[in-house]
């Protein structure tokens, strides 16, 4: 018996195991922090603390890490991209301004250029690890 329906979903698991991840970390490092800190003289800031957002891209690497050192370079970066997408949109759409979309479009062009960056760097990390090695 072939096995045929199974192979398109085999071949996204590399790339939405990425998207997971991201969405999962999401929701754990900036998911339940909702309200923006207002200080004595009126300002405000938040609702994210860079402490927050450091964990978040940290906790990215391992997924990243272990996606392009298996050969899976662009579903690492589309995958990861396209979850810390769809996370900034279900968190931001309650935005009643609408400008939440700019943002979403700032989370998308970000976590993609600095993910084909890391990206970039382990696989070239692991090429020349190998090629010592050898």
């Amino acid at each position: 018996m072939r096995q045929e329906p199974l192979k398109p979903v085999l071949r996204m698991l590399p790339a939405l195991a990425p998207a997971l991840a991201a969405l999962a970390a999401w929701a754990a490092w900036l998911g339940w922090d909702q309200r923006r800190d207002v200080h004595a003289d009126g300002s405000t800031t938040g609702p994210y603390e860079t402490w927050q957002v450091i964990g978040l891209v940290l906790t990215l690497l391992v997924p990243v890490y272990r996606a392009v050192s298996r050969g899976h370079t662009a579903s690492a970066v589309l995958g990861t991209t396209a979850g810390l997408t769809a996370a900034a949109w279900y968190d931001w759409s309650d935005d009643a301004g609408g400008l939440f979309v700019i943002g979403v479009g700032l989370v998308a062009i970000g976590s993609l250029a600095g993910t084909a960056s890391v990206s970039a760097v382990i696989a070239l990390t692991g090429r020349g690890a190998r090629r010592a090695a050898s």
